[in-house]
């Protein structure tokens, strides 16, 4: 068993290794993160304006005046990643990455209909409609982004700038250093958006929402890729890669946007149209003590387990893996390259993903509403915060059960494994 581990871990970790470098996952996942913290005010105010035991006259004033709290933040996810993949691509290529930012999101809305469509069909010129910047415009703003950084970068390599004198000043020297490519890269996105609108009368965000988004949303959202995306986070974390790290760089863009598509009915006050989002895979996954759901663990280890150094490593797991920091545990049980334990490890996560995607679609327990509930809150916490219900707490609570249950036997054979060793 351990040399066939070993044969398919010297398969796995090089593949693994270089998609975790990859420069492009990396510059998503770091644009994802420089969204973080408004998406987090942003479901703050949410929360706050939709607490269960408010009236609706309540809701509805509340709403009135702390909703921009929401629509410049979350509602407008697009421009911050837009701007952060800009910033970061550029910096990974050594160039400005301010001025990098700025023409990415600047090539985003050269693709961006200033139109709006009334709710009586009437369309209104100049007016940019707020989901074109939110969960509608996700995906064409991450390729245009991409696409302008990229163009923008290599212009300037190339040394196509205008160099000032030595005593400029050092941001006028830089704004004159990004005029040339700023204006070349822009020219491109100008002539793209011309040629779309002004032959095929249409745009390439609803293009790119009709051919390439929406399908890849409804892959995302269905249970299958969900547990192929659990299954390799947990694949991986057994080698000692985080999983949790390269499965979201692909994954993330699918699941932020089936968020703000809930969050965009719930506010609505219409039924939530996907029960997989970004707030499901936090609250329902990591949720229950990090990776691989081992609050449970932990807990046994803690208090059932009866060899000390099992005892101890639990005990100083407890509080991290309270806040969903499982690294002790995993490193220190160890789960990475346990052979014993790679069944539960694997195998509980999807169980317990299931059963929540069942009593989801079943309505008993509500999903989450969209609302971006930070991972490191506590279990009970988190799911009530998610799904605006105290369902949502029990339901992770059942969780733990259950996980526990699948894990003893395999932490009851570790026990008696030390015992016969002493």
């Amino acid at each position: 068993m351990n040399s066939f581990m070993d044969s398919l871990g010297e398969k796995i970790m090089p593949l693994a290794n270089k998609l975790g470098q990859n420069r492009y996952l990396s510059v998503l996942r770091d644009a994802f993160m420089l969204s973080f913290p408004l998406t987090m005010f942003g479901s703050i105010i949410v929360v706050i304006n939709n607490l269960p035991f408010f009236s609706d006259t309540t809701k509805g004033t509340l709403s009135s005046l702390f909703g921009n709290g929401q629509n410049a933040t979350m509602s407008i996810m697009a421009v911050f990643v837009t701007f952060g993949i800009g910033y970061y691509l550029s910096k990974s290529y050594d160039v400005e990455g301010i001025f990098g930012g700025a023409v990415s999101f600047a090539s985003f809305l050269l693709l961006t209909p200033f139109m709006m469509t009334l709710e009586d069909g009437t369309e209104v010129s100049g007016v940019l409609s707020l989901d074109r910047l939110g969960a509608k415009g996700m995906f064409i703003g991450m390729i245009a982004a991409f696409l302008a950084g990229e163009i923008y970068c290599r212009i300037t390599k190339k040394g196509w700038q205008i160099k000032m004198p030595d005593g400029v000043p050092p941001a006028v020297a830089k704004s004159f250093a990004a005029l040339i490519p700023a204006i070349l890269t822009l020219s491109v996105f100008l002539f793209i958006n011309a040629i779309v609108t002004g032959l095929f009368k249409t745009n390439l965000h609803d293009v790119i929402y009709e051919v390439i988004q929406k399908p890849l949303v409804g892959l995302g959202s269905s249970l299958p890729a969900t547990l192929i995306a659990l299954f390799f986070v947990q694949f991986l974390w057994f080698f000692g890669l985080h999983g949790q790290i390269i499965v979201n760089s692909v994954m993330d863009p699918i699941w932020n946007t089936l968020m703000l598509e809930n969050l965009d009915a719930y506010k609505a006050g219409e039924k939530l149209p996907h029960i997989i989002t970004k707030p499901f895979m936090e609250t329902f996954t990591v949720g229950l003590g990090g990776s691989g759901m081992t609050l449970a663990v932990i807990l046994i280890m803690a208090f059932v387990m009866k060899k000390k150094q099992y005892r101890d490593i639990g005990r100083l797991s407890l509080a991290p893996g309270i806040f969903n920091v499982n690294e002790p545990v995993i490193f220190g049980l160890p789960i990475v390259l346990n052979a014993t334990i790679l069944i539960p490890w694997v195998l509980a996560p999807l169980i317990v993903t299931v059963l929540n995607y069942l009593v989801m679609a079943a309505g008993i327990i509500p999903p989450p509403t969209g609302v971006s509930v930070p991972w490191t809150v506590p279990i009970f916490f988190s799911g009530m915060l998610a799904t605006n219900s105290i369902l949502g707490g029990i339901l992770q609570l059942i969780d733990l059960l259950l996980v526990g249950l699948i894990w003893y036997p395999f932490l009851r054979l570790l026990d008696k494994e030390k015992e016969s060793a002493i």
